[in-house]
């Protein structure tokens, strides 16, 4: 992997300190834009808003080592003022609850509930069946592209929604925050569950490690497997400066479509193959789960110091995670130099 490759998960060591912390939150984060996001038009005057509605709303701060939850405020002023008074490393934002979060130890214990939540998917290539998976390259980033896609277009045309905001996770993920007012529920998530499989479980394709998969072991799948594995000892062999992964993927799927192969069932399994490592893997806890919480849009990621951006679903695939705002650079474009 070169060192290019390596910006996505890097993090220089000026990159992310309390000073440029502190000076975001005071000019650039948009409290006052979260706000009116998370009451949903209850904080106007209108009949039938609901007060309590954005005090209802829990959010959590990372400060050093320690999480601290149920936080919550009544207007825009007491979030901006806590926000900047404690300058958290992150900041979650989960469910509406049926009584005020911070207030909850004086009410009985069964009274405390959640009662909403946006739906929500948190997606990240740690979920997908990549070399290496503790560093994020840019050649594995189409596969978060795929997912906008694939998720946004049945989120929009199958379910009707409209309300939805994708935003960069800062490192090596998207999050999904669906906000029509009917997408609370979680039979939803089922839908786009249809890949199970994962490191801990067998997958329906493994064309990786020392041995085939069983899948390949029937008659016709062994006489493609030798046929491949010859291919693959020539490629071995010669100095070709394709990359070698790119001709092995040509070369499976020229034999899987080939003419003799007609009638077999066969051919199908180039599109199973395709499924099978590049369908959204999502992680379901979050989505199905009305208590959890997800990181808010605009926060700073510490470990990259990246800012977690909006991403425009219709131009995703021109999305490049590391050319996003850092802390650094945001504090060096607004802050005065002298010369």
């Amino acid at each position: 992997m070169s060192k290019e490759d390596m910006l996505v998960d890097a993090c220089e060591a000026e990159v992310f300190n309390a000073d440029y912390l502190k000076f975001y939150y005071g000019k650039l984060f948009p409290h006052a834009e979260i706000f009116k996001w998370m009451s949903y038009g209850n904080d106007g005057k209108h009949a039938a808003c609901d007060r309590s509605y954005f005090g209802r709303r829990e959010f959590a701060y990372t400060i050093d080592d320690a999480f601290v939850r149920y936080q919550s405020f009544n207007s825009v002023a007491e979030l901006e003022k806590s926000i900047k008074d404690k300058c958290p490393l992150k900041i979650d934002i989960g469910p509406v609850y049926s009584i005020d979060p911070a207030k909850r130890k004086a009410y009985a214990a069964n009274s405390f509930t959640p009662v909403e939540r946006e739906l929500a998917f948190d997606i990240i290539t740690m979920m997908y069946d990549i070399a290496v998976q503790e560093l994020v390259c840019l050649d594995c980033w189409p596969l978060m592209t795929i997912a906008i896609k694939v998720i946004d277009t049945a989120l929009r045309d199958d379910f009707g929604f409209n309300h939805i905001l994708w935003v960069y996770s800062g490192r090596r993920g998207v999050h999904c925050w669906v906000c029509d007012g009917r997408a609370r529920r979680k039979s939803i998530c089922d839908y786009f569950r249809v890949y199970r499989g994962n490191e801990n479980s067998n997958k329906k394709v493994s064309l990786t490690g020392p041995a085939f998969h069983p899948f390949l072991v029937l008659d016709t799948y062994a006489a493609i497997a030798a046929e491949l594995r010859s291919k693959w000892e020539d490629n071995r062999r010669s100095s070709t400066s394709e990359d070698v992964n790119v001709v092995r993927w040509k070369q499976l799927k020229s034999l899987l479509q080939s003419a003799k192969h007609k009638g077999q069932g066969i051919r199908r399994s180039v599109e199973e193959i395709v499924f099978s490592y590049t369908y959204p893997r999502l992680d379901m806890e979050v989505s199905k789960h009305i208590n959890h919480l997800l990181k808010a849009p605009f926060c700073v990621h510490p470990k990259t110091g990246r800012v977690c951006v909006p991403i425009d679903p219709d131009h995703c695939e021109e999305f490049d995670p590391t050319a996003v705002p850092t802390l650094y650079t945001v504090s060096l474009l607004l802050t005065p130099r002298s010369h």
